[in-house]
Parts: C-alpha cells; sequence; structure tokens
C-alpha cells in the first residue's frame, strides 16, 4: 500500500517537512517514491506547496494521505472527499 506523508527534514526544534509517495511499512524518514510538495510549519504566513498534478495522479492510483497531509492537500485545494470517494 503507499501513502502520502510527510518525511521530516530541519534541524532540531526547526523541523521542516516534505511532501512524499512512500510504501506504507517503510519508516518516515526512509526512501520516497517521489516527492510531490513542501511544508514549513513555522512560517507565517503558512508556506506550503504542492506539484497538484502529481498529487492527484497518486490519489487516483489509490495513494492513501495521512490525516496531515489530507488537511494541508485541502489548503491547497487538491484533495475533497467527494473526489476521494
Amino acid at each position: 500500500m503507499v501513502r502520502i506523508r510527510l518525511k521530516r527534514f530541519g534541524a532540531k526544534k526547526k523541523p521542516v517537512y516534505r511532501i512524499v509517495v512512500i510504501e506504507a511499512k517503510d519508516r518516515r524518514d526512509g526512501r520516497s517514491i517521489e516527492e510531490i510538495g513542501f511544508y514549513d510549519p513555522r512560517s507565517n504566513p503558512l508556506n506550503l506547496r504542492v506539484d497538484v498534478e502529481a498529487a492527484q495522479k497518486w490519489l487516483k492510483n489509490g495513494a492513501q494521505p495521512s490525516e496531515t497531509v489530507k488537511s494541508l492537500l485541502k489548503k491547497a485545494n487538491v484533495y475533497s472527499e467527494a473526489a476521494a470517494v
């Protein structure tokens, strides 16, 4: 099963995340299949970049987003509950 989830980067106490497509069994910072976005939770305003085409392609192919990534994709207008069902 393939998941879309966050991969942590950055220094201690200064996290920065990449939105990646990764095998569900792999560890959090393991080798990913594809990187589709970037998220910095400490920035104001929100620093969120998502490759919309890649994200939609993976969602159509059955990749399941984590809860956090699902909310980020909604903010980026990529994910909607109606389209996911």
